[in-house]
């Protein structure tokens, strides 16, 4: 059974503007998949429809089994805490939070303690080579280094897909390489599937399959 299983999906902003139409995709268990595609096509749009951020006006998506239509807020919520983790380009930590907290927090929103999420947390720092600056905060890192705790987040609570959105677009070509062998890394490691958006050559070299996002639908590249 696919991890992610997208059938026939379309979203538009209005009558006039579809943004995506009939796009069909699956991902299988520990596969990586990079969709590329050109600015403005819906790449991520169709990661928020994904994670069930937006709504499809049309066709189904279907993660780990469990299909997304009709669902309220707090179930769609309950489904993306327990099977997703999220890398930003942004990275998106929170300030005032301590690196452990931050790579915490999804295990807090499903009901661990926060004993058992501290030191599963710090564990995860250390796997992204940060263990020793679990006490500090996201302004005294390196852009890198704060890749590399959202990298810790997304993957703590051994989630069955990471969606990235273009996850190395902040950093240089360096640094970019670094994170993007790393998240490949730690992908397979946990036995995670990947689902990214990017326009990295590096990321793509990571790939199982690399597809492109077009007007008329998801082919390969």
């Amino acid at each position: 059974m696919p991890v992610l299983e997208l059938t026939d999906v379309s979203r538009r902003f209005n009558p006039q503007r579809w943004v995506l139409r009939k796009v069909s995709l699956q991902v299988q268990a520990g596969e990586r998949v990079v969709l590329v595609g050109e600015s403005g096509v819906g790449k991520s749009t169709l990661l928020n429809l994904c994670a069930g951020l937006d709504v499809a006006d049309e066709g189904d998506i279907r993660l780990n089994g469990h299909s997304l239509r009709g669902l309220d807020d707090n179930e769609l919520a309950s489904i993306r805490r327990r099977n997703l983790g999220f890398v930003f380009q942004a990275f998106h930590l929170i300030p005032h939070l301590h690196l452990w907290q931050n790579v915490a927090l999804p295990l807090l929103l499903v009901g661990a303690d926060e004993g058992s999420a501290r030191r599963a947390a710090v564990a995860m720092l250390g796997d992204v080579g940060l263990a020793d600056r679990a006490d500090s905060f996201p302004g005294e890192l390196s852009g890198g280094e704060q890749q590399r705790v959202a990298l810790a987040r997304a993957l703590v609570h051994r989630p069955a897909l990471i969606l990235a959105d273009e996850p190395t677009g902040n950093l240089d070509p360096q640094t970019a390489a670094a994170a993007t062998n790393l998240l490949a890394e730690q992908v397979r490691t946990r036995s995670a599937s990947l689902l990214m958006v990017t326009h990295s050559a590096q990321a793509e070299r990571i790939a199982d399959r690399v597809l492109r996002l077009t007007p008329e639908g998801v082919v390969a590249a």
